[in-house]
């Protein structure tokens, strides 16, 4: 029988907390009375993460799916191979970390029936490091400044999705971080709910220094294919003009001084300034112009758009 909700549960090193997690989860989805299946996606764990699944999934063959990758591809893959795979008609997405609490997922699928196509769980009282803590805060209100949906925590592993939107959802490097901003200019609606959040039991965070980088490079992203993608010349082109009417200005002054006032401009670092900016003005338009085409050709195989209803 077809499954209602599929939770997706990316793993990487996590085997001391899946069984507790499973043993957490069973009864909520239990308790909701639907069919439902379980998807872990093993990262390319180096400790006991596979032997724990495939022994859930020896015990709940009728529920547990287990798909394993050969090499930790980051949890934009993990994610992505489980969509792939899941059939509810609501899928679930959570941490195997046991800091996301399975009681909540009832409320997920109460907002979800209110007419929102994505829920993203907002991390009450949360019981990460000052620096993940504070990290994520300056993430979160750079992306709220660049999208057009508005939440406390765009990153939270906690969300629900109908199935439509996962299955036309591609991301990739560390998207997720931003599914939120990419669903909604998609077309979808898109919300917040407060969960809980618990400190965690077992292993480590997979955090590290260099999220800081990968954040702000992803943001920018997130930016051009969210508002540029199907028109990249929209920002090359705004950009190129930008320097190449600044590096004009600068050479029509330097020309009223050379006509008007008769002094040199031969020696003068503005001359150079001016060259050099509409130089580079060109290039960036040129650049643009090459998206463009880029785009064009793409477009011959891909859609660009995401149907809502067809009337017939």
């Amino acid at each position: 029988m077809k499954p209602y909700i599929s939770v997706v549960i990316p793993s990487y090193n996590e085997a001391k907390s899946l069984l507790p997690l499973y043993r957490e989860l069973t009864p909520v989805l239990k308790e909701i009375r639907r069919e439902y299946e379980i998807i872990f996606v093993n990262d390319g764990s180096r400790d006991k993460t596979q032997e724990v699944l495939e022994s859930l999934h020896r015990q709940d063959k009728k529920h547990i799916r287990v798909i394993q990758f050969r090499n930790n591809f980051g949890k934009a893959a993990a994610l992505t191979a489980g969509f792939k795979l899941a059939k509810g008609e609501v899928v679930i997405q959570m941490d195997a970390d046991l800091q996301d609490n399975p009681i909540e997922i009832p409320k997920f699928l109460c907002k979800l029936n209110e007419g929102f196509d994505m829920v993203v769980g907002w991390k009450q009282k949360r019981k990460d490091s000052f620096v993940k803590n504070q990290s994520s805060k300056v993430f979160n209100f750079a992306t709220n400044y660049i999208s057009k949906v508005k939440l406390h925590d765009h990153n939270c592993g906690f969300k629900a999705y109908k199935l439509e939107v996962v299955k036309g959802l591609n991301i990739y490097g560390e998207l997720h971080r931003y599914i939120p901003v990419i669903v909604s200019a998609q077309g979808y609606n898109v919300t917040e709910i407060k969960v809980s959040h618990r400190p965690r039991t077992f292993g480590k965070s997979k955090y590290s220094n260099l999220r800081f980088i990968h954040g702000f490079l992803d943001l920018l992203t997130v930016f051009f294919i969210t508002r540029f993608r199907s028109r990249p010349l929209h920002l090359f082109g705004y950009l190129g003009m930008a320097f190449f009417l600044a590096g004009f200005c600068i050479a029509t002054y330097l020309t009223y001084i050379k006509l008007f006032i008769h002094q040199s401009i031969g020696g003068r670092s503005l001359l150079q300034l001016a060259v050099m900016l509409m130089i580079i003005g060109v290039q960036i338009s040129v650049v643009g112009l090459v998206g463009e085409q880029i785009t064009t050709m793409m477009h011959k195989d891909n859609k660009e758009y995401v149907v809502k209803k067809i009337l017939k």
